[in-house]
């Protein structure tokens, strides 16, 4: 068994830009990665959370997400570096950040995937989420860009 850490953190710092910059470099479906300019646009002047997981101590992925609107959390990128996939990490951050979205009190997640990403959809629905929408690319099935979402109340 693995020694697995998730370290958490709401304020986003040069050096943790500098971080996520290097860590979506080293995941492949990231085959167009954001400019940084992309991060501080979307990051800075709003509710953030930023979470990296560590396996041994080296940084294996991360989930990085914002307030969309008062009762809505988005979950905007993630990942998990190649050599460090199928031990459940992308599930683990996925739960953490389900749960501090919760305690935050956020109403639901949203998240947007493309169709191509198979294993994230079918992460994503086996957790609850449910398909909200879908845009039709203009080139290729696979590249349909699918909108979920989760409510995060507990049902009564």
């Amino acid at each position: 068994m693995y020694n697995v850490e998730i370290e958490t953190t709401t304020e986003l710092t040069p050096d943790l830009l500098n971080c996520l910059l290097d860590i979506h470099r080293q995941i492949p479906e990231f085959d167009k990665p954001y400019p940084e300019s992309e991060y501080q646009v979307r990051l800075n002047h709003k509710p953030i959370l930023i979470m990296f997981i560590r396996v041994e101590g080296e940084l294996a992925g991360f989930k990085l997400g914002y307030e969309l609107n008062g009762s809505t959390f988005y979950s905007w990128l993630g990942g998990v570096i190649p050599e460090y996939r199928n031990l459940g990490l992308a599930q683990h951050l996925l739960q953490a950040q389900e749960s501090w979205a919760r305690e935050s009190g956020y109403q639901q997640i949203e998240v947007k995937t493309l169709n191509r990403f198979s294993s994230m959809l079918a992460m994503l629905t086996a957790s609850r989420y449910q398909i909200t929408n879908m845009t039709q690319a203009t080139d290729k099935v696979e590249n349909n860009k699918i909108k979920l979402q989760k409510s995060l109340i507990e049902a009564v």
